[in-house]
């Protein structure tokens, strides 16, 4: 309801100031104030006009409230302070539109083009050679959560995981098997199939020999870890030219690495369309198409002196070079050995992403969810397969120290006249994940006491220490699983075990979703999964606690969303300072589509992990004030039940985009 109404004060505000003044204003601001004394919305559009007008912005807001005249779903328009336009709503008009607002109804004019866009997010993107960790996890959880908020405003998303199966942190772990184990690819394929018969998990197996590896490259002489690294360098060259034994094992380990990262994102109810390998962008040529088209719109040029002599080089974003001056500080994307950087092989990618490539990969059917297959680059594929690439805005869930990397994909689609793809390519960055002292030792790990005064400590993979997603995932189950036991002796082991999964999953999600992306997040489990404050399990428990109330009421949220009709005179219970926190309350719920649009708008879904809490926060206020099920007056019972109902629906609604489920009990 509230975008809509702002929407349309906006729309009003943009006629009247044309008819009124011949002032043609795009954006007219209209704003909620802090607090509810000053109306729901206001505009300060008056103050804003007053150079121009050569008025006072009184008189200014003073003539626009004059000419603005009744507006549906507007009770009236007053001015206030030095010119400030306030706008109050019609309570009862407004209840009853809040109230026919279902999710499936509104949200889905948010697309921000103003129609629906089709959108690729890329995230995840683990390296195939050990288990997820804590900091996949942000990754994972932010790009699913973001998925799901631009499908709730109507759009159509698909959902990729880029796989680099050809990089060095997969030929160390090849180093690892071919090297320190002595293993070739027989004994490789045997001991996946030892693993397998046993339970064990291969990137678990694969964690320690990446350790193990890394630590193998620094621990000689410096002539002896010389030597070693050689390995590391021909192990790449071997994977990257492919059809070599090193390869095979490569693609036999980093295949079924990533099938054990499926099954974890799984756990989180994290889903995958299109799985896209580099070994295939590689062995597909996909680079030599781009670098033709680089080329040719003189995007890259040819070094002849200086330190990039020989290369292939781009001028980074926000260059100023002189004509005739040497640009050292250029992007190499072809290095004088002929080699490919990064960068240039993510620009090849992202025209594949746009549909500017002139190139496809082969899919093959990989991994089977309830509802839909997740399918895999190959080189060649099955003849009938879903379409992908083609998009029409891109968003790829990528941490901050990337941000150069991505800046220069940007700059090359621009510098190639695609500005259009550029304008619509997102890095949607974000800060690491470490962990508290309290954690660090909940978890095991030996802590100095250096340490233990800091705020938070840093993981390492290749160090072999950090938190494994499925670790972390199995010890917040078993730690609510404890507080289950305790509060849900009447139910059966399925469902204790169902509800302890539930409110685990909620509480991790929510915690990596509360804090903005920029923000550095030291996990904490007591924080995490605390039933006070600004927490998953908060939230979940107010939806449960309304959950109980219809239980006991034999009653449903939808029958009494309904019985409001009945209602002859809304407002009685919507007037007085005695009801102000329930109209509150009202337009709490009645921000859904807002807060949608502005999570969108801004890449940011702290913004409705935030408003979550505060639905579930004023219900809470609003359940210890008002005695709902045994209020005498019938009406007003109907009108509290109805309130209790909007919260319970739009907490469901808001809860279930970001990922989190609502548990029958707690």
């Amino acid at each position: 309801m509230y975008l809509e109404l702002q929407r349309q004060l906006a729309g009003h505000l943009r006629s009247v100031l044309q008819a009124k003044y011949s002032i043609e204003i795009e954006n007219v601001p209209v704003e909620i104030p802090p607090d509810l004394r000053f109306g729901e919305l206001a505009t300060p559009i008056a103050l804003q006009l007053a150079r121009t007008l050569r008025k006072a912005p009184k008189v200014i807001a003073l003539e626009i409230v004059e000419a603005i005249g009744t507006l549906p779903g507007f009770a009236g328009f007053e001015v206030a302070g030095a010119g400030y336009i306030n706008a109050r709503l019609d309570r009862a008009a407004g209840v009853r539109s809040i109230a026919d607002s279902r999710p499936s109804d509104k949200d889905k004019g948010v697309a921000r083009m103003g129609h629906p866009e089709h959108v690729l997010v890329e995230h995840t993107s683990i390296n195939p050679n050990k288990a997820a960790h804590i900091g996949h996890l942000r990754n994972a959880i932010l790009g699913d959560t973001f998925v799901r908020l631009l499908r709730a405003a109507g759009n159509q998303v698909d959902v990729q995981n880029y796989i680099d199966n050809t990089g060095v942190q997969v030929a160390d772990v090849v180093v690892g098997f071919q090297h320190l184990e002595g293993k070739s690819l027989a004994e490789v394929r045997a001991l996946l199939d030892e693993l397998k018969a046993h339970g064990e998990r291969v990137d678990y197996y694969c964690w320690d020999l990446y350790a193990r590896t890394s630590q193998w490259y620094e621990q000689g002489s410096a002539e002896e870890n010389a030597e070693r690294k050689k390995f590391r360098y021909a192990t790449l060259h071997a994977i990257e030219e492919g059809g070599n034994e090193t390869a095979e094992v490569a693609e036999l380990i980093s295949t079924a690495v990533l099938r054990r990262h499926l099954e974890t994102m799984l756990r989180l109810d994290i889903e995958y369309d299109f799985l896209p390998r580099e070994s295939e962008i590689l062995h597909l040529k996909f680079w030599d198409v781009a670098f033709e088209q680089l080329k040719q719109t003189g995007v890259l040029y040819f070094e002849t002196e200086g330190k990039n002599k020989g290369c292939w080089v781009m001028q980074r974003p926000g260059a100023e070079i002189a004509e005739g001056e040497l640009d050292e500080d250029a992007k190499v994307i072809v290095r004088s050995n002929g080699t490919v950087t990064y960068v240039g092989k993510d620009i090849a990618y992202h025209l594949w992403k746009f549909g500017l490539l002139g190139r496809d990969f082969g899919y093959k059917k990989f991994f089977k969810y309830p509802d839909h297959e997740c399918w895999i680059s190959t080189e060649h594929g099955e003849a009938e397969h879903p379409h992908f690439g083609g998009a029409t805005a891109i968003y790829n869930v990528i941490d901050s120290r990337q941000s150069d990397p991505q800046a220069n994909v940007i700059q090359a689609l621009r510098g190639m006249g695609h500005t259009a793809q550029a304008d619509h390519y997102t890095h949607f960055s974000y800060e690491m994940v470490a962990l508290t002292p309290r954690c660090a030792v909940d978890l095991g790990y030996t802590v100095s006491d250096e340490d233990l005064s800091r705020p938070y400590i840093e993981v390492s993979g290749r160090k072999g220490f950090g938190v494994k997603a499925d670790d972390l995932i199995d010890k917040l189950i078993a730690a609510t699983r404890e507080e289950v036991e305790k509060r849900q002796t009447s139910r059966d082991e399925a469902e204790r075990q169902r509800i302890a999964e539930q409110v685990a999953i909620g509480a991790l999600r929510y915690f990596m979703l509360k804090f903005t992306r920029n923000s550095v997040i030291a996990f904490d489990f007591k924080d995490a999964l605390s039933f006070e404050g600004e927490t998953g399990p908060y939230a979940q428990y107010a939806a449960v606690r309304i959950r109980n109330i219809f239980r006991k009421g034999g009653t449903t949220p939808e029958a009494e969303l309904a019985r409001l009709a009945e209602i002859d005179e809304l407002g009685s219970y919507l007037s007085g300072e005695e009801n102000e926190d329930i109209w509150a309350l009202w337009l709490r719920a009645g921000r859904r589509s807002l807060v949608l649009d502005q999570a969108i708008g801004a890449s940011e879904p702290a913004y409705l992990a935030k408003h979550a809490f505060q639905l579930a926060q004023e219900f809470n206020n609003f359940y210890h004030k008002h005695h709902i099920l045994t209020e005498e007056d019938a009406g007003k019972k109907t009108f509290l039940l109805a309130t209790a109902a909007v919260a319970f629906r739009e907490l469901v609604t808001v809860l279930g985009w970001l990922g989190i489920e609502t548990p029958e009990a707690m």
